[in-house]
Order: C-alpha cells, then sequence, then structure tokens
C-alpha cells in the first residue's frame, strides 16, 4: 500500500445523534469535528425526527469547521467518504444526500461506507502511540445498537461469530441506569459511578445463551426486579447504595463480554483482541481487557477515547482505504437502517 499519495478525503457520519465531518491525509487525520445534539436528554434517549431535524442545521457548520481546521481548500478534496448505514435512516438520508451533493459540486468521487466495518478499521488511523492489530483479529464491537465478536481477515474480509440475540450491551446500560433514575445517555454515568463501588456488592445472574452469541434482556430484566424489591423494602436504597449498584451492573456485563471473548479466542486459537464502539470508551471494559493481556497472553488493541464514539475520522479511514481500492459508489445508492458487514 502506497503512503507516498497526497490523497485528502473528507468523511461524514451522521448515523445517529452526533453529526460529524473530518478530513484524513492519507491514513491521519486532519480534523475530526463532531457536534453532539443535547435535545434527546430531555427524552430519555434519541428521537429520530429531532435527530433527523438537528443534522440538517449541523451538517454544513460542521463540514465547514472540518475543513477549516484540516487548513485546506474543498478543491484539493480526493473523495468524499459517508456513512451508508446502519443506523437511523433519517440521519444517514442527511449525510447521504449531502455527501452525494458534495461529490457532484466538487466533481470526486463518493465512497460509501459501513458504519460497523469503520468503528473496527478506526484502528487503522494512523497515531504515534498506537499500534494497529495484525490480521487476522478478534473484535468485539459494542456500541447502543450493536454487540458483536467479529473475525477479522483484512480490511475488507469480516465474519460476525457472535452477536446480541436481544438488547445490545450499550442499551443495557442505558437501560439500567434509567431504572436507577439517571440522566440519558446513562452508560458513561453508570461507568463513573461505578469506579467509586463495590463489583461484588449485588450478584445478578448471567444469561445462558449458546455459542459466540449474547442476551442482555434478561439481565435488565433482573436489574429491574431487584430494585423494584428492594426499594420497596427501603425507599432510600439507591441513593444509599447508588456506586455499588453501579459496579455491580458493569462487573456483571464485563464478565459476559469477556467470557464470551475468551471462548472466541479458544476457538480461533486468535490472541490479538481488539474493541470498537461507543461502548469501548467503558473504563471498566479498557481496564478488563488490558488485564487480559496478562491473564490469557493475548494482545489487546484499545481505541483512542475519540475514536470509540461515532466520529467521521473512522469513516474517513475507510474512505481512504477503498480510494486506493477503487471502490467508489454512484450516485444512485441509497441509505441502508440495517446494514450487515
Amino acid at each position: 500500500m502506497s503512503h507516498k499519495q497526497n490523497i485528502y478525503i473528507l468523511a461524514i457520519e451522521s448515523s445517529c445523534d452526533d453529526t460529524s465531518a473530518a478530513v484524513m491525509h492519507n491514513d491521519k487525520t486532519l480534523s475530526n469535528v463532531v457536534a453532539t445534539q443535547k435535545i434527546h436528554e430531555a427524552y430519555g434517549g434519541v428521537v429520530p425526527e429531532l435527530a433527523s431535524r438537528a443534522h440538517q442545521q449541523n451538517i454544513v457548520p460542521v463540514v465547514h469547521q472540518a475543513l477549516a481546521e484540516a487548513n485546506i481548500d474543498k478543491k484539493l478534496v480526493s473523495a468524499i467518504a459517508f456513512t451508508r448505514g446502519p443506523g437511523l435512516l433519517g440521519s444517514l438520508l442527511v449525510g447521504t444526500s449531502f455527501a452525494k451533493s458534495l461529490s457532484l459540486g466538487l466533481k470526486v468521487p463518493l465512497i460509501e461506507v459501513n458504519h460497523m466495518q469503520a468503528h473496527i478499521l478506526a484502528h487503522f488511523i494512523k497515531e504515534e502511540d498506537k499500534k494497529a492489530p495484525p490480521f487476522p483479529f478478534l473484535a468485539l464491537t459494542i456500541s447502543g445498537g450493536h454487540t458483536q465478536i467479529v473475525l477479522v481477515n483484512n480490511y475488507f474480509d469480516m465474519e460476525i461469530l457472535g452477536e446480541t440475540l436481544d438488547d445490545a450491551v450499550g442499551e443495557a446500560f442505558d437501560k439500567s441506569a434509567k431504572i436507577l433514575g439517571l440522566l440519558y445517555p446513562g452508560g458513561p454515568l453508570i461507568d463513573k459511578y461505578a469506579a467509586k463501588g463495590d463489583p461484588t456488592a449485588f450478584p445478578f445472574p448471567k444469561p445462558k445463551v449458546k455459542d459466540l452469541n449474547f442476551s442482555f434482556s434478561g439481565l435488565k430484566t433482573s436489574i429491574l426486579y431487584f430494585i423494584q424489591r428492594e426499594t420497596r423494602k427501603n425507599p432510600n436504597f439507591i441513593e444509599q447504595n447508588l456506586n455499588d449498584i453501579c459496579a455491580s451492573i458493569q462487573s456483571t456485563i464485563i464478565l459476559i463480554l469477556m467470557d464470551k471473548l475468551k471462548k472466541a479466542s479458544a476457538q480461533t486459537g486468535i490472541k490479538e483482541i481488539a474493541i470498537a464502539g461507543g461502548v469501548s470508551a467503558n473504563s471498566g471494559i479498557r481496564k478488563a481487557l488490558q488485564e487480559s493481556e496478562v491473564k490469557y497472553g493475548w494482545n489487546t488493541y484499545i481505541p483512542k477515547f475519540e475514536y470509540c464514539t461515532d466520529n467521521a475520522a473512522m469513516i474517513g479511514i475507510v474512505g481512504y482505504l477503498k480510494y486506493i481500492e477503487g471502490d467508489f459508489s454512484n450516485e444512485r445508492i441509497a441509505a441502508k437502517a440495517r446494514y450487515a458487514i
């Protein structure tokens, strides 16, 4: 792969409630701008209609800022990369339509990107202090909508070995937080309180799921019944035990994830293990993965925080890799709410 060319990718990400634009120079990030939508906090979750309207307001200023921070003229852009899916259809349509229009206006190629592939390939964004995983490796991809163990043979040859049969791990965190009366998004708050609590204080059941698949709906229900039972006995139970409850929930979720990852590593013989997706920003999961290097002899790869949550730099690195392959799209391409790896 040649790194001598000067390829500039302008990338756009709009799959959920963050509008993001980035400029890549080959495999390096020049800018990565994210506009987060605060409006959903009042509703305790993302409202699709409000998300797409906010994307329409944000996309022009975000792209403008990304170009300004990268200090390049739009005439230098080699291609436009955008998130085709999976995600909220209304949100995806805003990014897709904008990317198509810009591609036509600048007369540069259009590159469609699978959002979940991008989370994994974010590991290949060049950073001085980071090493990319060698092929083949296993990726635990964890986000609000997905929980998957993926066998990554090369950049564009990926196989899902196991996935959730119901709720994703991000949903399990956010819904547990909602049960505790925490604000949305609750996952980061559980992580924050868990750091001060005892992870063995309240045992929760681990679901028995075949093969390498996951299930979190039963755990969520058991947490709900537990909280209802305890608050009937003591109305101040949550307030008095918040740190321990959060630590116990987080510890259970981590054990579920690590058990399946251990099983996947044993089955495939692969000890190169990466995490990706928004929930990979969780400090407990990051710590458990780092500790597994000593425990199981794994080599682990943890992305920088800014590349965990939805961002356009991860779309840009896929755009760069596809540009080298000459893998371009045409303007008839449509957004896809469901889009398998």
